[in-house]
């Protein structure tokens, strides 16, 4: 059925303005007023604004680590974010050193199977680099659509690769125009202060976040900056927690090397005094790179405001306190990394970023949308309100006030890390190729109708025609 979308503003990278939006085969047919309204369902969105679907860059769900398996996988985790105004994943897909890449593809296929409600692409990591890694890769970027190559600088003896590693990743993202992801710390330093910590007893959660400084995550970054200058590739530098990555950033930008820089909202809103929460409570907020000081906020809102980092996921990873996270009591180094994010991504951009004026509606839809899908070869089937784009739309209320909660999220985990926190905004309505997966704050979508997306080649633009042939059933 057709779809007239009308009396909202409508809000992208570029442009706010009043019209109305026609909706025909799960594409936008049609930007104008005075619309044929004929067959149509007209949606009155008046006091709205009309956003191009959220793309989350960076997610992890049903993933396995340390021992357990993140608490919301790709039926709870895109509930979530469709509730929060996200249309389009693209989630971290993890290799086992000595196996076939197509291998963890199928892995994450299935896990994805049958349970999506919006569109979804991988990221694939990369821990070794060898002549049948190399042979493989062309078909990944080719065939398989995805075009983005993750690479860990921390988690020494797990995930971690050397910089030889990701040098020869980088000459071969080059070659085949796939751009390289970096976790960005210093493993080794890292891993000594983990050992040395617990040597001394210092076992609380607050040592996640002292035995790894912003120097290591500085450091790392520049260093993984240096190598993409070395070898004129393209780099993306994953959850930016510091003022001091944020520059490293800053300064290669300025040389000319093709780098970018992605920052998340706990970074923006919590600090590193919440690790120090009693009777454990601080397990909640162990991630990494861990929550800073916070005088790094404001660095952090510059730099988006400013350019110097571009875009925002969520590196949603949730594990229930109650169960998993109380693995490591006794020893920090065995608490789950992660948390739930994927729900709040765009309300804390919105409520923080756009309501307290320190960036604007544009800049907005740019970092939680447009960016992403120009970087990772989703534009404009995705990221965009335009004609022959996708029908992915947020219908947004930019005025309710509410608190966030564990008690209203739409996640399977047992906590927010964002309790009790005020904000503004909220999706009303969410579309998925123009059909409703939240209707009027209410779940009206179906598990297993979102679609992979094959996505372009990094700096490949293509039609809104070529694009959709990317969508893989």
């Amino acid at each position: 059925m057709k779809k007239l979308i009308k009396n909202g503003t409508i809000v992208t990278a570029a442009d706010v303005y009043e019209a109305e939006i026609l909706i025909e085969d799960g594409v936008i047919s049609a930007i104008g007023h005075d619309l044929s309204a004929q067959n149509a369902e007209v949606i009155d969105v008046k006091g709205c604004y009309i956003f191009p679907g959220g793309i989350d860059p960076h997610t992890h769900l049903d993933m396995p680590f340390g021992g357990t398996v993140t608490k919301d996988d790709f039926e709870t985790g895109t509930m979530g974010a469709a509730f929060g105004g996200t249309t389009t994943i693209i989630d971290f897909c993890l290799t086992t050193k000595g196996e076939p890449l197509k291998k963890a593809l199928s892995e994450w296929h299935e896990k994805a199977k049958g349970k999506a409600v919006i569109d979804y692409g991988f990221h694939l990591m990369i821990g070794e680099i060898n002549e049948e890694v190399l042979n493989e890769l062309p078909d990944v970027v080719e065939n398989e659509g995805v075009t983005s190559l993750k690479v860990f600088m921390a988690y020494k003896n797990v995930f971690q690769a050397d910089d030889a590693t990701l040098y020869r990743t980088m000459m071969a993202a080059k070659q085949h125009g796939a751009l390289v992801m970096v976790h960005a710390e210093n493993g080794d330093v890292i891993d000594y202060l983990t050992t040395k910590a617990l040597e001394e007893g210092n076992t609380d959660p607050i040592y996640h976040a002292l035995t790894r400084p912003p120097e290591v995550e500085g450091e790392a970054t520049g260093r993984a900056a240096r190598l993409a200058g070395l070898t004129d590739s393209q780099l993306y530098v994953v959850h930016v927690s510091c003022a001091d990555a944020a520059e490293r950033i800053a300064e290669a930008r300025r040389k000319g090397i093709d780098v970018w820089g992605e920052t998340c909202p706990q970074y923006l809103v919590l600090d590193q005094s919440y690790l120090e929460k009693p009777d454990f409570e601080g397990a909640k907020y162990v991630w990494s790179p861990p929550l800073r000081e916070k005088w790094n906020q404001e660095e952090l809102w510059t730099a988006l405001r400013n350019g110097n980092l571009q875009t925002i996921g969520s590196d949603q990873c949730s594990f229930d306190f109650h169960g998993q996270k109380d693995l490591g009591k006794g020893d920090f180094t065995k608490i789950p990394n992660g948390g739930p994010i994927i729900e709040d991504r765009m309300t804390i951009l919105f409520s923080e970023g756009v309501k307290k004026g320190r960036i604007s509606l544009n800049q907005f839809v740019d970092l939680t949308s447009t960016r992403a899908a120009k970087l990772f070869g989703l534009f404009p089937q995705k990221g965009t309100i335009a004609v022959g784009s996708d029908a992915d739309i947020v219908l947004y209320d930019p005025n309710v006030e509410r608190t966030l909660s564990a008690e209203t999220h739409h996640l399977a985990v047992d906590y927010s890390a964002f309790e009790g926190m005020k904000v503004t905004g909220e999706a009303v309505s969410v579309l998925s190729r123009g059909e409703f997966v939240v209707k009027d704050k209410q779940f009206v979508g179906k598990p297993g109708t979102g679609r992979f997306i094959k996505r372009a080649k990094y700096g490949q633009l293509t039609s809104t025609k070529d694009a959709a042939k990317q969508t893989s059933n």
